[in-house]
This record gives C-alpha cells, structure tokens and sequence, in this order.
C-alpha cells in the first residue's frame, strides 16, 4: 500500500467523498478512528477519521484486471 495525498482514487478517479465504498472494518484510535475501506474499483483503502475530518492515508491497487474503465478513457 502506498501514502496518497490525492483527493480521488488514482486507479479509477473515484472521489474518495464519494459513495459508494465498502466498509470493511473501523477500529477506534486514541486521536479518532481507523476505517479499511474499498473504493468503487476494489482497491483496498486506509482511511483516518479524526478532528480533521476523513481521509485516505493509503491505497492499494485494484486486483489485476478488476478495475472498471474510468468514463473519460472508456470511449478511446
């Protein structure tokens, strides 16, 4: 898994506010919580809920061949 300081997945351009993702698991923390997530695509996400809101703060690649075609390239 990699850091991403991006606001959308780099794998399908999903925004990382958008539904729909899957919440896999929350655990709580001493400054908030924990949540491991898949977007849209399937690739696995980290992200920290806290007083500065939510965000991904690593990603993972979709499974080979599972990422579904992001609608600005599909029509290339």
């Amino acid at each position: 898994m990699t850091s991403t300081n991006a606001t959308a997945c780099p794998h399908c351009g999903w925004p990382d506010g958008g539904e729909p993702f899957r919440g896999l698991s929350r655990h709580t923390t001493a400054t908030g919580r924990t949540e491991w997530t898949r977007c849209w695509c399937g690739s696995l996400q980290v992200r920290v809920v806290d007083g500065r809101g939510t965000r991904v703060v690593s990603r993972g690649g979709p499974a080979s061949g599972s990422a579904p075609a992001r609608s600005d390239t599909a029509s290339r």
